[in-house]
């Protein structure tokens, strides 16, 4: 690809985001349905069949819903002691997804240390 073409190619699918532009797009929240679609070439269609029926899921999707779950695991903790660990935590998830992209780093999920943790510790005192 024609160096520095990446990179315009990301700030206008940024900017089409911030618009709106892919908010209300038919499927949105919808499971994609490969073997349906004819999307995936037919002789990957079985290979991608097994692995969806065997749960097994790509790196970042699991690191993705290793942060959801951490993320849910931290809104129920009551003791502070046990929040900063489970930040940290939820942190170098994050830092761990961050670094399996290989986009922009204005497509990097932000770290969510320091407001939540002040956060945690002035409300649980």
């Amino acid at each position: 690809m024609i160096p520095g073409f990446e990179k315009l190619i990301e700030q206008r699918i940024n900017d089409a985001k911030q618009k709106g532009a892919f908010d209300n797009l038919s499927g949105f929240g919808k499971p994609l349905k490969f073997e349906e679609n004819g999307n995936v070439p037919e002789d990957l269609r079985l290979a991608y069949k097994i692995l969806k029926n065997a749960d097994c899921i790509p790196p970042e999707l699991e690191v993705r819903k290793e942060i959801k779950q951490t993320e849910e695991l931290l809104e129920t903790i009551e003791d502070a002691h046990e929040t900063y660990r489970i930040l940290k935590r939820l942190n170098f998830l994050i830092m761990k997804l961050n670094t399996m992209r290989k986009g922009s780093v204005e497509f990097d999920v932000p770290q969510k240390y320091k407001p939540r943790l002040a956060e945690a510790i002035s409300v649980k005192k």
